[in-house]
């Protein structure tokens, strides 16, 4: 084979070939040949010259949606201007202006039929935002005594499963409006348990995704 003097710009062509695809068709239903077809002239064994499989593909499409998202929530984390509410409530917001909540919302795939992406985010929930980024987090805001709670683990686990599972509209799909009473209902429940986390801020780009999303689903209520 010879050598791909641009190797960083065919591995763009074929992740952005692949999410196109694997939200149009679902992952499952997704080949590797169907990524090849949407790149014109690409060769299998290019493919796999950069891929060792379909999945290492979809690893590599689920990474990229989120590029920089590592570094951003680090640099909150450590910030020592701000306490443990005030990290927990810039991450929201930093985690909903994502430009890859926008792109995705945009292209409204249900991820119910799209289970290993439904997969990997959860993976990546478990595994990485509640042990590295969120329950330090809400451990600071006990010491420093703006967050209330004695289950920082079970409270940092609800908090980002219900997130990004029971308000996300790419999961649960339903009417702007139906959705924004479940932000409401989060937010009171929160409360009660000891995080007065959502502020108007929040609110109205939860709106403004919801009602990106309900356009492209053409969802009536």
């Amino acid at each position: 084979m010879a050598r791909n003097k641009y190797p960083e710009e065919t591995i763009n062509r074929i992740l952005t070939a692949a999410l196109n695809l694997f939200i149009q068709k679902g992952y499952e239903h997704t080949s590797v040949q169907d990524i090849i077809n949407e790149l014109g002239g690409l060769t299998k064994g290019a493919i796999y010259y950069h891929f060792k499989s379909k999945e290492e593909i979809l690893q590599a499409v689920t990474d990229r949606l989120f590029k920089g998202a590592d570094e951003i929530l680090s640099s909150v984390r450590d910030d020592k201007r701000l306490n443990g509410l005030e990290k927990l409530r810039k991450i929201s917001r930093v985690s909903l202006d994502n430009p890859a909540q926008n792109e995705l919302a945009s292209a409204a795939p249900n991820l119910l039929r799209n289970p290993k992406f439904l997969a990997a985010q959860i993976e990546n929930i478990i595994e990485k935002a509640v042990p590295v980024y969120i329950q330090p987090i809400i451990e600071e805001g006990m010491r420093d005594g703006s967050i209330r709670t004695n289950y920082p683990q079970e409270l940092s686990e609800a908090l980002m499963l219900l997130t990004n599972l029971w308000l996300n509209p790419l999961v649960i799909q339903t009417s702007p409006e139906m959705k924004l009473r479940k932000v409401r209902f989060f937010d009171e429940m929160l409360k009660g348990l000891g995080l007065d986390l959502f502020d108007e801020q929040i609110f109205q780009r939860y709106e403004e995704l919801f009602r990106l999303s309900a356009r492209e689903t053409s969802i009536e209520n």
